[in-house]
């Protein structure tokens, strides 16, 4: 099973380091049923990307509780065995939660299929959201709008040997 894991630069650097992206029970995204009903679609393509948007936005509210971190959002697609994700059925219908899966035991970074981060010309819109997302969630549609100003910026792809650099560890 495809899981996004909701990242910032410097949890990315800490699981480079270490090896593992978290060892369970840990927040992640995938492509759950209720996600499926929520989006209407069967072209898992368009599912797992929405999955991977439900882990950037994820990723943001890491950033707000970070004020330190780079702004740039970062989402770790990896394969899990099937059975290690699992969504909560009590969750399965808050809208806040769709997408939603604990993914138990620890998860190797060996294992990632891709890194998905912001480009750099996304830091001040991420930046910009980050510090509206409180707002935002209290009900400011002013807020709202500068929060989804970072959700149109699309993640770009980098492969697992892109981490080093991605975190400031390479040549």
């Amino acid at each position: 099973m495809r899981v996004y894991v909701p990242l910032t630069l410097p949890g990315l650097a800490e699981a480079y380091k270490t090896g593992e992206l978290g060892s369970g029970p840990f927040v992640a995204y995938a492509v759950t049923p209720a996600l499926r009903e929520w989006y209407v679609s069967d072209d898992i393509e368009e599912l797992e990307y929405a999955a991977l948007n439900r882990a950037a936005s994820a990723s943001l509210r890491l950033l707000a509780a970070d004020p330190g971190a780079e702004r740039r959002r970062v989402v770790v697609a990896v394969d899990v065995p099937d059975g290690t994700a699992t969504a909560d059925p009590d969750r399965a219908l808050d809208p806040a939660a769709l997408g939603e899966v604990r993914v138990a035991g620890t998860v190797r970074l060996a294992k990632a299929a891709a890194v998905h981060v912001d480009a750099d010309d996304a830091v001040a819109d991420v930046t910009a959201a980050a510090e509206a997302l409180g707002a935002a969630d209290s009900g400011d549609d002013d807020a709202q709008f500068v929060v989804d100003g970072a959700e149109d910026h699309e993640l770009l792809w980098f492969a697992t040997q892109e981490i080093p650099n991605l975190v400031g560890l390479g040549d």
